[in-house]
């Protein structure tokens, strides 16, 4: 029978055959490579010369590139602060949330690949153990610390991506945040011209510091997020039905959010 899908982390590692070169040096190597242009510029042949090596001798040590790719994903994933079991819950995930962030606008080509391969490494395995105790800690319940857990990642990737695309653009254009959204502004300014309640609230952003707003944004909104999961501690509805119901009522599995383990 076929595996519906092949993974990495499912397969022992290839012996080493180099003794100059490593699987971690490669992958180090590679999220260097990713870092600095992003998805599309990774190949084994641009690996390989970056290393000062063949793409053959890569193949002795990673299989092809989306193993290269899982293995870089879950480098990503270590650098992640995980949860303390010790602080209070929202302290807690609060932390987490703004790690991930931190994370993500450090390497954004991994926002592109959460959710589309499974996270099976050892650093993505400890950090959902540990966030699934911190949620049971809180006081959810069954199917409900998926939903929780999976629901703040969910925010965060969507809160953030928004971001790094903006990012991506400012380098598109070799402007700086200022200069973008001043030639932004003045579009807008035209768009909105027969809405004059529209074009005064956006003159409140023109002399707005960008990045400080972006991370006021963040933050108002993992706060409401939390304010969402405490109340529902409060009501007691911290374990909803079970994934047959919850199919039913048309939700969708929490590993279909980012960051899940499959």
């Amino acid at each position: 029978m076929n595996q519906p899908f092949s993974s990495v982390w499912t397969r022992e590692p290839r012996p080493a055959r180099s003794a100059t070169l490593s699987r971690t040096q490669i992958v180090r190597a590679a999220i260097e490579l990713l870092d600095a242009e992003g998805l599309d510029a990774l190949s084994m042949r641009r690996l390989g010369a970056k290393l000062g090596s063949g793409a053959t001798s890569i193949y002795w040590h990673v299989a092809n590139k989306d193993d290269l790719l899982e293995l870089a994903l879950d480098e990503v994933y270590g650098e992640l602060t995980l949860p303390d079991e010790d602080a209070a819950w929202r302290e807690a995930v609060s932390a987490f949330a703004h790690s991930v962030r931190a994370v993500l606008l450090n390497h954004p080509w991994a926002a592109v690949l959460l959710g589309s391969r499974p996270s099976l490494g050892p650093n993505a395995v400890a950090l959902v153990a540990r966030l699934m105790k911190l949620f049971q800690r809180a006081g959810f319940q069954g199917m409900a610390v998926d939903y929780a857990w999976s629901t703040l990642l969910a925010f965060v990737l969507g809160a953030t991506t928004p971001e790094i695309a903006w990012r991506a653009a400012l380098g598109a254009t070799r402007m700086n945040d200022k200069e973008l959204m001043e030639t932004t502004h003045s579009v807008a300014e035209r768009a909105v011209r027969d809405h004059p309640d529209l074009a005064a609230h956006y003159a409140r952003y023109r002399d707005t510091d960008i990045e400080a707003s972006r991370a006021i944004a963040f933050d108002f909104g993992l706060t409401c997020l939390l304010d969402g999961l405490h109340a529902r501690l409060e009501r007691g509805d911290a374990h909803p039905p079970g994934p047959d119901a919850a199919g039913r009522a048309g939700a969708a599995s929490p590993c279909e959010h980012p960051g899940s383990p499959a």
